[in-house]
């Protein structure tokens, strides 16, 4: 899925998150405001330009102008950078036309958004350009901010990841407390294979393993319906071994469970199609952008 496609798909959820953002900062009743902009005071136009103040990836420049465009339909956008590119600090990305008022109100908002989402491209481009295997991927994780997910997956998307499991209902991925709630890795193939799961379902099929006994289970009993298979922190020695198991069998394979800056390179192998990090999402640094009048 493209991220053009993705912000179609998920419009809906996005209007309703940024309605609620500006509800939560009540800039109905910016009392600032109303303070310093007396009279027609706010009404009149002014253009406020943003600013990179860091070195970073740019994302979420297109959810910065729905903020305005919520606010005020009728703003203007000159734009100078697009989400994806490489910024310096002191680029100019956009100026913004409004109202005093509607600029005032919205900043904080827009900011919030758009020094996020840029903070988790700039550290998922990191990894993607550590990458040393051709065709593997960067994932995100559902360690996500709550009710901020839909803009940080979007966000790993801008910074040459890829989307994974946006929500419990996109994929089957059954994790190591399914297993031991179904009574264990055998008991649990078991049972599936009673069901007659077939090769046409509609989500993707995944299951964790921690161990190369539960391997030794997939390999013999989920190659008819599992397309994935995660190694969840295993150590990097134990990498070349499972993957030669996953690989004969025809899995694909993802990695996950501790990868971080630190350690990433240990864990790179030919093989491993998929690298799932929970830290793009719940360990990245914002980055620093500013509006200026």
């Amino acid at each position: 899925m493209t991220l053009k496609e993705y912000y179609r798909l998920f419009d809906k959820e996005i209007t309703a998150a940024i309605v609620s953002a500006l509800k939560e900062d009540r800039i109905n009743n910016d009392v600032t405001t109303k303070l310093t902009l007396q009279g027609t005071a706010g009404k009149k136009k002014l253009k406020a330009v943003l600013l990179c103040k860091e070195d970073c990836i740019l994302a979420g420049l297109d959810i910065f102008k729905r903020v305005y465009r919520q606010l005020d339909p009728k703003a203007k956008f000159t734009v100078y950078a697009a989400d994806g590119s490489k910024l310096r600090k002191g680029r100019k990305v956009l100026e913004v036309t409004s109202s005093r008022e509607t600029l005032l109100k919205g900043e904080r908002t827009a900011l919030n958004f758009l020094q996020r989402m840029s903070g988790i491209a700039t550290l998922t481009g990191y990894f993607v350009k550590q990458l040393k295997y051709k065709g593997a991927k960067i994932l995100h994780t559902r360690k996500t901010t709550p009710n901020f997910r839909v803009f940080e997956a979007a966000a790993v998307k801008t910074g040459g990841g890829d989307f994974h499991r946006l929500s419990l209902e996109s994929a089957v991925m059954i994790k190591d407390n399914h297993i031991e709630a179904a009574g264990g890795m055998a008991e649990l193939l078991d049972k599936l294979l009673r069901k007659n799961i077939s090769y046409n379902l509609k989500q993707k099929f995944e299951i964790e393993v921690k161990s190369f006994e539960e391997i030794d289970l997939v390999c013999r009993y989920a190659a008819g319906f599992a397309e994935i298979i995660m190694i969840d922190n295993f150590p990097p020695q134990s990498i070349d071994r499972a993957i030669k198991l996953l690989k004969t069998n025809g899995f694909k394979i993802e990695v996950s469970g501790g990868v971080n800056m630190a350690n990433f390179a240990k864990y790179q192998r030919k093989g491993i199609d998929f690298y799932s990090i929970g830290m793009l999402t719940h360990s990245y640094k914002s980055c620093d952008f500013s509006l200026e009048f």
